[in-house]
């Protein structure tokens, strides 16, 4: 049987900043999913396998061939999609031999099946064009399924899935679980999709304190987590209460020697004590009091001991707390009003055509549909930068929206500065208190909002929007789940938990969706 086996891999970057620390892991011929904020190694555990990063320090057995899909399919102009195969040599000997061009050996070394096979990989994930496709002519949905189908072609031991669902529609989405489910050989799938990661044979969970295997899915991990952190809590709640007790029996101890002592002096300044029974007395009250004191020490040490190991059992985690103000949306206001809405980039052929859509109050409300279908072209119309062929489009309130790239801030501001430029008249200790909701506490808010990930940039638009001393009543987001971690997603999913205002999602994640608490849901195409 395949497997793969990590014994204490360490790796760090090359300005010595630890991302691996230690680590002992083990894959078998099973689905695991890696599960970890953004961070914390999971990309860089694929590299390690793929042997594209040397471990500073252990070792790695890998019993068996691996394939590697990564997070983004590089396109080159004259790439097609028998590239992804390897396979375009192989094809132009075919076309060769086809038209009788081929020499004797050339068709002797001819694969006549490559192509049947070809077809069949792309079916298994959706996708059933040529094998001479452009991949410049797809999508970056589309070139993520010919990438996977790449990958399977080669039948290898071990699948190396690196984010494999992002940038997927929902039927993309589905043709990635399907080819999993029927999947025979091992697979490594680092994901934040908890749809996919429920699929799962196992979940292995990094973190800054280093990786723990759960059998089942995500459903199951989540259960074993919340177990987990239960007692890790009430251990350290106890060990919590034993230093304190430690220091009050030591205090007691204390005061209660501390009396002995005077009612002694008091004693041998009344004069009717022999000196060598005040001399004896005196002694032993030392003594009581060093032994008291190296048992109070003893007793605190080990409290402390208990205290540090219930500590070092629970990762960090700073939750975020988003109280925000509200909106004042009613209930009866409308928000959007589209009627019989045409619209495209090209004349004569409309990507949407005779859309009308009314949004009343604080609805919820998820546009769907497959890549191409015009989720982005709606969303263009909303926001005033794409002009209707026809029919008309009213927004009749305040919004904001945060488009995938969240173009509404400046990347040349730290997020404070961001917070003050859309929210004039906003003091500063109103902004370092709104900031501080949304986890951006102290020097964390002035971080330049260039240098931020993908997570933590959808948190300061929420936090710079919805942070406002009055939040604009329409909110649009546009694929808000792509590239944020297990733990971001959470996070986003709090604030707007917290956002009494109109909601317009375009999201291809179905858990998502109803995390927040979807209404109504649109799909176009």
């Amino acid at each position: 049987m395949s497997s793969i086996t990590l014994a204490n891999i360490s790796w760090s970057t090359p300005d010595g900043r630890a991302v691996l620390s230690d680590l002992d892991l083990a894959f078998q011929t099973e689905r695991t999913g890696i599960v970890g904020r953004n961070g914390v190694g999971k990309s860089t555990l694929l590299r390690l396998l793929t042997g594209d990063l040397t471990p500073s320090s252990g070792t790695i057995a890998i019993d068996g061939t691996v394939a590697m899909l990564r997070q983004t399919v590089q396109v080159d102009p004259q790439d097609s999609i028998a590239d992804l195969f390897g396979a375009r040599a192989g094809l132009v000997l075919l076309r060769k031999a086809e038209a009788g061009e081929a020499s004797v050996d050339e068709i002797g070394d001819a694969d006549w099946t490559l192509e049947a096979r070809i077809d069949e990989a792309l079916a298994a994930v959706g996708l059933p064009l040529p094998a001479d496709t452009l991949l410049t002519a797809l999508s970056g949905g589309q070139r993520t399924r010919a990438a996977l189908a790449g990958a399977i072609f080669a039948e290898p031991d071990f699948l190396l899935l690196d984010e494999p669902t992002n940038n997927l529609d929902r039927a993309g989405r589905a043709a990635v679980q399907g080819l999993l489910r029927g999947w025979h050989g091992g697979a490594i799938i680092v994901s934040h999709d908890r749809e996919l990661l429920e699929a799962m044979d196992a979940i292995v969970e990094l973190t800054s304190l280093g990786a723990a295997r759960y059998g089942g899915g995500w459903s199951a991990y989540r259960a074993r987590k919340d177990i987990e952190q239960a007692a890790a809590e009430a251990e350290l709640a106890g060990a919590e209460k034993r230093i304190d007790h430690a220091r009050r029996q030591a205090q007691a101890a204390t005061e209660k020697q501390d009396r002995r002592d005077a009612g002694g002096r008091r004693k041998a300044a009344r004069g009717d004590m022999p000196k060598i029974i005040i001399g004896g007395l005196k002694r032993r009250a030392e003594e009581t009091r060093a032994s008291a004191t190296r048992l109070a020490d003893r007793q605190r040490g080990e409290a402390q001991q208990a205290l540090e190991a219930a500590r070092g059992r629970i990762e960090i985690v700073d939750p975020l707390s988003a109280g925000l103000a509200s909106t004042g949306l009613p209930a009866s206001r409308t928000v959007l009003d589209l009627d019989h809405v045409v619209a495209g980039y090209e004349q004569g052929r409309p990507i949407i055509d005779g859309l009308s859509l009314t949004v009343t109050g604080p609805e919820r409300i998820a546009i769907t549909g497959p890549n191409g279908a015009g989720k982005s072209t709606l969303l263009a119309l909303i926001a005033r930068t794409l002009t209707p062929w026809a029919g008309n489009v009213r927004v009749p309130v305040p919004f904001a929206m945060l488009d995938q790239r969240v173009s509404l801030l400046d990347p040349m501001l730290s997020i404070a500065g961001n917070f003050l430029a859309l929210n004039p008249g906003t003091t500063n200790n109103q902004c370092r208190a709104a900031l501080a909701r949304f986890r951006f506490r102290a020097e964390a808010a002035d971080h330049s909002v260039g240098k931020l990930s993908g997570g933590q940039m959808l948190r300061a638009g929420l936090a710079c929007v919805l942070g406002a001393p009055q939040p604009p009543q329409l909110l649009i987001l546009d694929e808000p789940g792509n590239h944020l971690d297990l733990d971001s997603l959470a996070a986003i999913e709090s604030g707007l938990a917290a956002y009494d205002g109109a909601l317009l999602v375009v999201s291809h994640d179905p858990v998502f969706l109803d995390a927040i608490g979807i209404t109504r849901e649109i799909a176009l195409g």
